[in-house]
């Protein structure tokens, strides 16, 4: 028999309410996905049941009805909460806002269009408490990719090139599945598209990032809101600039003489 709104709030194990310590922050940014938010929400429920955990979705400009499901999944979840841009800041902006807002020490980020499966946030935690060191971040690698051809193929490229110039170990900077400190996502250089480029900059302040295989799947409905230009061309420029960054970077070894 399946369970009502307020059965589902009522048995979302150790979920979170707006007055509680979460143990873990989920931030999904979301633009235009109102068939898929609302069965996102659903696993991520069932999978995180046994968690403290909050969920923050932010809405950056949707136009198709995204803002109505999620008002509507308020009233049965109540450790949703839900940020909306008035206008369309981008991906990077809307995880900006989102990990901002976090309650958690520890944020994990993931898609809106349901192809990174949220059973791999459990994977990243298992990855993150089983690191023989303290890491700062878990990047998920997407283990079989299902995309088209077009995009596997210039993905593979741009992560070639950026991995071969910025040297930060990561074969798939483009999931978005991703587990890290809070504290040190805030402190990072913000611009528009860090996103792509979040285990350099983190290995850039110092921290330990590593990396755990997770599943992905096709996207059922909607379409991707990145193309082939919105990539490259930014891409490239972005890469100038993390590259910079790197190199006038000085990470000091500190004599504490209190």
């Amino acid at each position: 028999m399946q369970r009502s709104e307020q059965d589902t709030a009522s048995t979302a194990g150790h979920a979170v309410g707006a007055n509680d310590a979460p143990a873990l922050s989920v931030v999904i940014p979301v633009k235009d996905e109102v068939d898929n938010i609302g069965p996102l929400l659903e696993e991520i429920r069932d999978c995180l049941s046994a968690l403290r955990f909050e969920v923050i979705v932010v809405d950056d400009g949707s136009r198709d009805g995204t803002d109505a499901v999620l008002t509507a999944a308020q009233s049965g979840y109540s450790w949703l909460r839900v940020i909306r841009h008035r206008e369309a800041c981008g991906q990077s902006t809307a995880t900006q806002s989102g990990v901002a807002a976090a309650k958690a020490d520890w944020v994990v980020t993931l898609d809106g269009d349901g192809q990174n499966p949220p059973a791999g946030i459990l994977k990243l935690i298992e990855a993150r408490d089983a690191a023989a060191q303290p890491v700062a971040m878990v990047a998920g690698q997407r283990e079989k990719r299902h995309d088209n051809w077009f995009r596997k193929l210039s993905s593979r490229i741009a992560n070639g090139v950026r991995g071969g110039l910025l040297k930060d170990g990561i074969s798939d900077t483009g999931c978005s599945l991703k587990l890290f400190r809070r504290d040190i996502f805030l402190a990072l250089p913000y611009f528009d598209h860090m996103h792509r480029f979040l285990p350099a900059l983190v290995q850039r302040h110092g921290g330990a990032v590593i990396t755990a295989l997770v599943s992905h799947r096709h996207r059922e409905h909607g379409i991707s809101k990145y193309g082939f230009h919105n990539r490259l061309w930014p891409g490239i420029v972005d890469l100038i600039g993390v590259l910079w960054l790197q190199r006038r970077t000085k990470l000091p070894t500190i004599d504490h003489r209190d």
